[in-house]
């Protein structure tokens, strides 16, 4: 599932080719994705100018002009493929199959700009004009936001014996975060997985907290992790998977060289947490 990095790389990518564009055409090829689609989506995005996009948590908006947004989330396979004949670097990938392409967007400038989604877990919906958005309601800050400060993490965690990596996969608590990303700011910042939260000091939430800025920072300039789906809006892979220290490394050498441990695997919540149980406290 595409965490914080991915999500914002295909947001960047689409700036170019879609703000400040016009949609001229808009069409639904499919009544649903994981959920049903919208029954005016296709009335509400046609003529409709796109004045900027955003990313909130996993969710990509589109701010229309003529108020309210274009909602997506990419699921597990979901990708925006970009395709304009007047740029040759870009090529539709053969293996993206068009019978998954599921909302098509042309724009005035002739670009087209599609949602394909193989398995149909990704979600297209409308954020209405002066209301909210019950997937968007009750996430918690951003980890770039002012407010993710260690007292915020202090105050979230307090008295909870919840382990740290399942806190910090709330999304009520910090939004954006998942498996990949906290695994491997939990190892740069030597916390155990399974320590409670509300036992961690503020001086080591300091540390995570920056940490976890920096892990993410990383992997937007690497455009992501390509595990199995994610592509960048281009068709490229992102390659932060090359940077992993702990994910999916179960069995290897700890990569710090003073650390004699190796990276051990446990499932929390049936989720895997890869970590040195030697380093990481």
């Amino acid at each position: 599932m595409p965490e914080l990095p991915e999500v914002e790389t295909v947001r960047r990518g689409l700036i170019p080719y879609l703000e400040g564009q016009r949609i001229a055409r808009a069409e639904a090829r499919r009544p649903d994705l994981r959920w049903p689609l919208p029954p005016d989506l296709v009335q509400v995005l046609t003529g409709a100018t796109v004045t900027g996009l955003r990313r909130r948590s996993k969710y990509i908006l589109a701010d229309l002009d003529r108020g309210g947004a274009l909602l997506l989330h990419l699921g597990m396979s979901g990708r925006m493929v970009i395709e304009d004949q007047r740029i040759a670097s870009f090529h539709r990938d053969p293996a993206i199959l068009a019978r998954h392409d599921h909302v098509v967007l042309t724009t005035d400038a002739g670009t087209v700009i599609t949602f394909n989604d193989a398995r149909r877990f990704g979600m297209v919906d409308l954020l209405r004009d002066g209301t909210s958005h019950p997937l968007l309601d009750h996430l918690g800050p951003e980890p770039f936001d002012d407010i993710f400060t260690p007292e915020y993490l202090a105050n979230a965690f307090k008295n909870r014996r919840l382990p740290v990596k399942q806190a910090l996969l709330d999304q009520k608590i910090v939004a954006g975060l998942g498996n990949i990303y906290v695994s491997e700011s939990l190892y740069r910042a030597g916390i155990d997985p399974r320590r409670a939260a509300g036992r961690i000091a503020l001086r080591r939430l300091a540390i995570l907290a920056d940490h976890i800025r920096n892990v993410l920072s990383e992997a937007i300039n690497a455009g992501g992790s390509s595990l199995r789906d994610h592509r960048q809006a281009s068709g490229e892979l992102g390659y932060f998977q090359h940077s992993f220290r702990v994910y999916d490394r179960e069995g290897q050498p700890c990569p710090r060289d003073e650390c004699a441990g190796q990276i051990n695997r446990i499932v929390q919540s049936g989720r895997s947490s890869f970590f040195c149980p030697r380093c990481q406290h």
